[in-house]
Formats: C-alpha cells, sequence, structure tokens
C-alpha cells in the first residue's frame, strides 16, 4: 500500500514489489501474492488499461512523446502488449502533427547552427522522443525552415552568376 500512495503501479510492478515483502521474516508464496493483487485489482487500486491511458495522455500532453517512445514506456512498467495496443488505440493518428509541433518549439533555438548540424540535431531530439524517421526529418526540414524564413518545400534557388 505504500508503493501505491507514492505512484500507480502496473500489476507487474505490484507483483515485484510483493516479491520482495516480508513479514515477520517470512516471504509471500506465490499463491499469497495472487490474493493481494486479486483484492487489489478487485477495489481499483490497479488497473493496467487505466494506468496506460493515464500515461499515454500524459506522454503526449506533457513529453510530446511519439508511439515508439509511449509503447517502449508502456511495456517498461510491465503492461501487457493487448493492453497497449489498446491505449494507443485510442490516440489520435496524428504524430505528425506532434512532431512537427515539437519541431517548432526547439527551432528557434538551433538558428545558430549551421542548416546540417541544426538537421542533425532537431531529428535526434525527435527520435529520443519516439518519433518514426520519416516524420522526424519531415518535421525537423518544415520547423527549421519556418524559422529561418525559408519556405519548406526542398525546392533551393541558387544564383548562378
Amino acid at each position: 500500500m505504500r508503493k501505491l500512495r507514492s505512484r500507480s503501479l502496473s500489476v507487474s510492478e505490484a507483483r515485484l514489489v510483493l516479491r520482495g515483502y516480508e513479514r515477520d521474516g517470512r516471504r509471500l508464496d506465490p499463491h499469497q501474492m495472487d490474493d493481494v493483487v486479486a483484492e487489489f485489482e478487485r477495489r481499483g487500486y490497479l488497473d493496467d488499461a487505466l494506468l496506460a491511458e493515464q500515461l499515454v495522455t500524459g506522454g503526449v500532453a506533457r513529453k510530446g512523446q511519439g508511439r515508439v517512445a509511449l509503447t517502449r514506456a508502456l511495456a517498461q512498467r510491465g503492461i501487457p502488449r493487448e493492453i497497449i495496443d489498446g491505449a494507443l488505440e485510442e490516440l489520435p493518428d496524428d504524430d505528425a502533427e506532434r512532431a512537427l509541433e515539437f519541431a517548432r518549439t526547439k527551432a528557434k533555438s538551433l538558428a545558430r547552427l549551421d542548416p546540417d548540424t541544426a538537421l542533425r540535431r532537431l531529428v535526434g531530439q525527435l527520435a529520443r522522443r519516439g518519433y518514426n524517421g520519416g516524420v522526424a526529418m519531415n518535421a525537423a526540414k518544415t520547423a527549421l525552415a519556418e524559422a529561418s524564413g525559408r519556405s519548406s518545400s526542398g525546392v533551393r534557388f541558387v544564383d548562378s552568376d
């Protein structure tokens, strides 16, 4: 119960906590752990689906994470794949928009760098947030072009004097 007061746990995390629990020098046997987990689920203290939904919402709203990063974060918390898929199913398919929004916030701070370095760094930041290569590259190019006042069409006209 003390662990649940500090943060929500997945069923898998709760089992890990219970494995380390000792009372009067004795550990819980697997049947006792199952009973505790079942009771906590019945009371609503443990709910992987609700936890996954909260983590997805928070990851998108506060951290600007993409599907890859969200999937990784949920899997690390021990949430089953079918629950992860269900939570991500509720997420609108707007990775490109979220990536561009994040890239726009970072592009101005990269304006002092040469274009290739700025692009490389911004794509790296987007990739670490879980956006795939194509989405990250498009968002980075568009945001950097907007920040520098250029068109993002990719067409460059060079003076041939």
